[in-house]
């Protein structure tokens, strides 16, 4: 692939998941027209979904917004969300009223290459791939 272009966006409050999503989709949509390439519209919608579950996650749990890095790789869209907090996504009992606990499972069913970098200086880095 020839083209790696990364997505760099700093995000914060109650529209930072929006924001996110519009500027990743118009990332991924140049990028795969750039590459000549297909982007499958199950892909999409996979990162998009993820994309908002851990932009969503950062900003409430954590103080300072966070970065989002999106880049199309030949192998899939790798996603970065980089916060300002040390602990770690836990897991909870998804709640079937809506009142969440979906998102970290969503994550690790749908991702692959799912990790966590913690950072010397505090904060942490989550990385997920979505398959092509």
């Amino acid at each position: 692939m020839p083209l790696q272009l990364i997505l760099h966006l700093d995000l914060q409050g109650r529209n930072a998941a929006a924001q996110a999503r519009r500027a990743a989709r118009a990332h991924l949509v140049t990028a795969a027209e750039d590459d000549g390439g297909y982007l499958p519209p199950l892909t999409m919608d996979t990162a998009l979904l993820l994309i908002s579950e851990l932009v969503t996650n950062a900003v409430r749990h954590t103080s300072g917004g966070c970065l989002l890095e999106v880049r199309l790789a030949s192998e899939g869209i790798d996603i970065e969300v980089t916060d300002t907090s040390d602990a770690e996504p836990e897991p909870r009992r998804p709640d079937r009223r809506g009142e969440g606990g979906w998102g970290w499972h969503l994550v690790n069913r749908l991702g692959t290459d799912v990790g966590i970098h913690h950072h010397a200086a505090g904060g942490k880095t989550i990385h997920v791939r979505v398959p092509r």
